[in-house]
């Protein structure tokens, strides 16, 4: 009698612990599942943006438009492909609609100026090239950059100059002499010596400098506006 009673107490014992036990396994089987959802959910979205960055587009005319803060990382919705992108074009665009967000893959490949009917440059402020393709490039596929005044993109070869940088007077000292021709016209245009010049073209100032590199040859050009 008394093995019969040890043995009841054993399995009144063991059920709890079997029913806890079965508990914390459904637990623990519960957040692996929940763990490897998140984490496969994580690896698509870094895939994704992976993705993203490998598709990202290059401008023939304007190959450092990141770098001069002309496209920006910064979340946004773009009105042309409807998609949320990280990076924003914030530069001009000549519409009748007022438009922002723009991302650069609708620069790229010429959707956004064909919804908008807009341009990116002026036309009317380039320099003139050999063929008409390197226009609408520049216009409707290239990002424009934010000047003082008017926005004037300069060519070299028959085709448009890639844009390098904004500059002053120090960033472009080292090209003085290859710059020679630009900076006689500069001087005449805004009636200043050579030591006005000098000391009125800063880079972020008052007077400021755009400098371009000609894609065939690797020759400077420079241009400049004032407030």
């Amino acid at each position: 009698m008394k093995k019969v009673l040890l043995i009841l107490s054993s399995i009144i014992l063991i059920i709890p612990l079997v029913y806890i036990g079965s508990l914390v396994f459904e637990k623990f089987n519960y957040v692996s599942s929940f763990t490897d959802h998140e984490s496969k959910s994580l690896n698509i979205e870094t895939n994704n943006k992976q993705k993203e960055m490998n598709n990202f587009p290059l401008f023939r005319y304007n190959p450092h438009a990141e770098k001069l803060g002309i496209i920006k990382k910064e979340n946004t919705k773009c009105p042309v492909c409807e998609q949320e992108r990280e990076y924003v074009y914030q530069g001009p665009f000549y519409s009748e609609d007022q438009v922002e967000g723009i991302c650069p893959w609708c620069i790229k490949d010429g959707s956004a100026a064909k919804k908008y009917d807009g341009e990116f440059q002026d036309a009317a402020s380039c320099e003139d090239v050999e063929k008409e393709e390197y226009l609408v490039e520049l216009t409707t596929r290239t990002p424009g950059y934010s000047g003082w005044q008017q926005e004037r993109w300069l060519s070299h070869c028959g085709d448009f100059c890639a844009l390098k940088g904004y500059v002053g007077w120090q960033e472009i000292k080292p090209l003085k002499e290859e710059l020679a021709k630009d900076l006689d016209v500069i001087k005449s245009d805004y009636d200043l010596t050579q030591e006005q010049l000098e000391e009125h073209l800063v880079n972020n100032g008052s007077m400021q400098g755009y400098l371009f590199e000609c894609l065939h040859c690797g020759k400077h050009r420079l241009t400049v506006d004032a407030d």
